[in-house]
């Protein structure tokens, strides 16, 4: 997901769309200890999506303030 996207988006389904990355996140944690991941890159770009949304929300929060 890209900055553009994420920006579309209002506060509320940004956090539906982080707790889903995070669930996503936990089992692909899972996988790697169990030695099941099949594409270690995903995480990482996970964990990217995830700091873009929080950064989005944080911004947003600051406007207001």
């Amino acid at each position: 997901m890209n900055v553009k996207e994420i920006r579309s988006k209002s506060n509320e389904e940004l956090n539906i769309e982080m707790t889903t990355l995070k669930e996503e996140l936990f089992n692909l944690r899972f996988q790697q200890a169990t030695g099941q991941l099949e594409n270690p890159s995903r995480m990482k770009e996970v964990k990217k999506t995830i700091a873009r949304i929080k950064t989005i929300i944080t911004e947003r929060v600051s406007e207001i303030q």
